[in-house]
């Protein structure tokens, strides 16, 4: 909800509200929501956070919701923080919009421009501009300051955190449906993550295309996201394993390299095509053993093309060896998550140690 400055009768309840003398009202009657025709909006945000992409992402969406897309061209600045100075930022903000409903400025990695200008930037809070939307970028933003108990009267603090990993999938299907009013199921949101990797911008920017890809479809399915994100991948762990389980540990290697001079994604996302894999190959060769038959299993599994050669990968390779690499798979993730290697080289040992036997 957003917020309008005080009013003689509150807009939601519509209760009438005490009198204020005539300098008080005057002063706050200025802090009403910018918009016309339009949404309406606070005049500031902070955009306040650790990760640069997640912050970028944040700030396109709220842009994206104060501003049309045609609009933005004279509607938007953004601001080179090395040079820009705080007068040049006010009087962009108190610039009539011209064909637009507001003037949007942006500020990023504001962090020593806030702390520089605080009394200004003060003063504006105060009494923003009717017309204006100011958005302050920060790494991090001090709540105990008077210019952030002045935000909270005023203007909207947005906390921007990676979510943990059991939160992904929920994260996702709530972008898909804001952005793009599309449904994302959560094996799509699951399979996304294990194939891309757990970085939310990059995961936003693949939901972005999907919702093309499946633009005249209410929902989003794992098949669309196997069909556009996964099928190179999928085809380029295929073929690392064929040569793994054939034993030729230099082709296999060879093609793995190949992957990751192709696909400039392949650090992110090798861990999670190979798991992918894999995990299949344990299902199909669960269901072989309870005495399913191949094409129930390749029906069962979403398994379209080339069953003829993965169905030979299943049968020569032992279920506990599935499990195996599976389980080291997870350990290879955990390792690359929190430093102690790089996907490259983790992969191509354990391509390595496969094609050993």
């Amino acid at each position: 909800m957003f917020r309008t400055g005080a009013r003689t009768r509150d807009i939601v309840t519509g209760r009438a509200m005490m009198p204020e003398t005539k300098a008080k009202k005057n002063r706050k009657s200025t802090h009403t929501a910018v918009g016309e025709g339009s949404e309406k909006c606070e005049p500031i945000f902070v955009i306040a956070g650790k990760e640069a992409s997640l912050l970028n992402t944040e700030c396109e969406k709220l842009i994206g919701r104060v501003l049309e897309p045609q609009q933005r061209a004279i509607g938007l600045f953004k601001a080179d923080v090395a040079e820009v100075v705080i007068s040049e930022v006010l009087d962009e903000l108190r610039t009539a919009p011209f064909l637009t409903d507001r003037r949007v400025v942006v500020v990023k990695d504001a962090d020593k421009f806030v702390s520089e200008n605080r009394p200004l930037l003060e003063k504006y809070f105060d009494n923003p501009c009717g017309t204006g939307v100011l958005i302050l970028m920060v790494s991090r933003w001090d709540a105990r300051t008077k210019l952030a108990k002045k935000l909270s009267e005023v203007g909207k603090l947005i906390n921007v955190v990676q979510p943990k990993p059991w939160q992904l999938p929920h994260r996702l299907i709530q972008y898909a449906s804001d952005a793009h009013s599309k449904k994302l199921t959560t094996d799509a949101a699951e399979l996304l993550i294990e194939l891309t990797g757990d970085e939310l911008g990059r995961l936003y920017g693949e939901i972005d295309k999907l919702a093309l890809f499946a633009t005249d479809q209410k929902t989003i399915t794992a098949g669309h996201v196997e069909s556009l994100v996964g099928h190179n991948r999928f085809f380029n762990a295929f073929a690392v394993i064929d040569a793994v389980i054939a034993g030729n540990a230099g082709k296999a290697v060879d093609r793995l390299r190949s992957m990751f001079a192709e696909d400039k994604n392949a650090e992110f996302t090798v861990v999670g095509a190979f798991a992918y894999h894999f995990r299949r190959m344990f299902n199909a060769k669960v269901l072989l053993e309870e005495g399913v038959r191949p094409a129930e299993v390749a029906s069962r599994l979403g398994i379209w093309s080339g069953k003829d050669s993965f169905f030979l990968q299943v049968r020569r390779t032992p279920l506990r060896k599935i499990g195996d690499t599976l389980k080291r798979l997870a350990e290879i993730d955990y390792a690359i998550k929190t430093g102690r290697t790089k996907a490259r080289i983790a992969i191509e040992q354990l391509v390595l140690e496969l094609a050993a036997g």
